[in-house]
């Protein structure tokens, strides 16, 4: 069977930087696009960012664009994002996900396989 799971999260101060892993199961994951999002506290799960299965377009969401990377290591079944610079109100569940689309990557109802999240809460 077929998981995502995430690891990296945790507690850093603003102005920080953290780098969550996705290690995925199975012989297929090069063949998928890959995507982050989040969900903070009574709101929406929200697009963070997206990779194409070979690594060569990425993706970003407005609120994250030129703090966060996305990246991947096909070899190794991993997916990562390096996000810099911080601000609390980064502060979520960061969730990896799985999609077959080649487009609208920002749309949840795209993936069709997620991970159990990870908390990551930034300080002020």
């Amino acid at each position: 069977q077929v998981q995502l799971v995430e690891s990296g999260g945790g507690l850093v101060q603003a102005g920080g930087s953290l780098r969550l892993s996705c290690a995925a199961s199975g012989r297929t994951f090069s063949r998928y696009a890959m995507g982050w999002f989040r969900q903070a506290p009574g709101k929406e799960r929200e697009f963070v960012a997206a990779i194409r299965w070979s690594g060569g377009r990425t993706y970003y969401g407005d609120p994250v664009k030129g703090r966060f990377t996305i990246s991947r290591d096909n070899a190794n079944n991993t997916v990562y994002l390096q996000m810099n610079s911080l601000k609390p109100e980064d502060t979520a569940v960061y969730y990896c996900a799985r999609t077959n689309a080649m487009s609208g990557f920002a749309l949840k109802s795209w993936y069709d396989l997620w991970g159990q999240g990870t908390q990551v809460t930034v300080s002020s």
